[in-house]
């Protein structure tokens, strides 16, 4: 990514965190506490809690010895943060309904007084035993109340209630979030879930019934997400005896040079007809053509705007791949989505299964005569409920779906982006087993 992206990109973070900690600031600092050194200590923790994913963001990469502490820190942070604003936003009801409450309460207050005393009557003091008032009236002649201090107006409600109601309010919220982010830290952490598609194809051989094509997207090796949790999605994959190995792009956040360990288990995935991969965006934000070279090293063919032929006794389809829609922007000579030339010089009677790492893709494919296409991106949502937010700018999160005479399949991609967590959306592998025959919803 170029310079004054990434000062785009960091800008726009920027702008998203500060509206969320501000927020969390005016209901988890400012109601929760009284003007004093405790609001301040809280305040300068938010803010610096404010600027980690940020500095995550602009610097990573640039940090190697204590980046991957930052990292783990700063994006474990947002993904509480913003389930810490989500419960929060959930208790404005409860709020609202306090301040109703004490507005029909406080006409019955005000009506036990005497007429006179409406506009003169004091604001409620808290007195400790003993220490002189300046600002009320004198206390009446009974003794204090055990625990050390009087109220100077019965009539007026408490203010620390107000305070109770809020610190209540903020732990439960705190509560919640935590459990939520927990949960979803583990389930993105474990082994893959498995999931198996029959999909069937009209012009599909009958010589090629339950071939499997096993598909995964989104892994993002990084300096959160790689080693022993890579190895096992390779061996979840190799598991599924893959006729053909599917990788939908995203599969890099950082430099050959800082991942060549993490991706080595590349090497060892088993399939009869080939690995393929196509780029997805983040494969641009980094040097793409070096690790186009690497993934050649360990066996693994990098499909750009061209098509294999996957055989069995004597039939065939067609296995195209294209870049992904922001190739073209990367200003990277050669870049850019061409399914035309992909699909240039085919035999229009046998079926093409097409790679494209995003299923708003599926428009072109659609247009094309494309049977089926696989595809990720949405990691499926990830964090929800940011899967509605994902049908705004493409056609489906995950799962199975048509267009038209086109199948599409979204896989909810194997690792995860930004916030190491997961909640609504497991880490999946798909094995893609092809049958000839109408197209039908696929039981899940």
């Amino acid at each position: 990514m170029s310079l004054i992206g990434l000062l785009g990109f960091g800008l726009t973070v920027l702008l998203a965190v500060s509206l969320l900690h501000g927020y969390l600031w005016w209901r988890l600092v400012r109601s929760t506490t009284r003007t004093g050194p405790v609001r301040r200590r809280l305040t300068v923790l938010l803010v610096v809690l404010a600027v980690l994913p940020v500095l995550v963001v602009l610097l990573r990469g640039r940090l190697p010895v204590v980046g991957p502490v930052l990292d783990w820190v700063g994006f474990t942070w947002l993904g509480l943060a913003f389930y810490l604003f989500l419960a929060t936003l959930a208790t404005e009801p409860i709020r609202l309904l306090a301040r109703l409450v004490q507005r029909r309460r406080r006409p019955d207050a005000v009506s036990a007084r005497e007429p006179g005393d409406v506009e003169s009557a004091p604001s409620p003091v808290l007195v400790p035993d003993g220490a002189r008032r300046t600002d009320a009236a004198p206390p009446g002649p009974g003794p204090a109340p055990e625990g050390g201090a009087v109220r100077a107006d019965r009539g007026v409600v408490d203010p620390s209630r107000r305070l109770f109601l809020a610190r209540t309010l903020a732990v439960g919220a705190g509560a919640v979030a935590i459990g939520t982010a927990g949960t979803g830290v583990v389930l993105a952490n474990t082994t893959p879930v498995v999931r198996r598609v029959p999909i069937r194809i009209p012009r599909l051989d009958p010589a090629l019934a339950g071939l499997r094509i096993v598909t995964f997207s989104d892994g993002h090796l990084s300096t959160t997400y790689g080693g022993r949790r890579f190895e096992r999605l390779v061996e979840t994959v190799n598991a599924q005896r893959p006729d053909v190995v599917a990788i939908v792009g995203d599969l890099v956040d950082g430099e050959v040079s800082e991942l060549r360990e993490d991706a080595a288990p590349l090497a060892d995935l088993v399939s009869d007809q080939g690995v393929y991969f196509v780029t997805g965006n983040h494969e641009y934000f980094v040097d793409t053509g070096q690790w186009l070279r690497h993934l050649s090293t360990l066996g693994v063919d990098v499909l750009r705007n061209e098509r294999v032929s996957i055989g069995r006794g004597g039939a065939t389809l067609d296995l195209a791949g294209i870049d992904d829609r922001t190739a073209a922007a990367s200003g990277l000579p050669g870049h850019g989505a061409d399914l035309d030339a992909a699909l240039d010089g085919r035999d229009d009677a046998v079926p093409v299964v097409l790679m494209a790492h995003q299923p708003v893709q599926v428009e072109q494919a659609r247009a094309a005569g494309v049977d089926l296409q696989l595809s990720g991106h949405t990691h499926g949502g990830q964090l929800w409920p940011f899967d509605y937010a994902v049908l705004l700018d493409q056609p489906a999160v995950e799962g199975w779906s048509t267009h038209g005479d086109t199948q599409l399949y979204v896989t909810s991609g194997a690792g995860y982006w930004g916030p190491p967590m997961r909640v609504g959306a497991r880490p999946e592998v798909t094995v893609i087993e092809l049958q000839p025959g109408e197209p039908t919803p696929p039981r899940r």
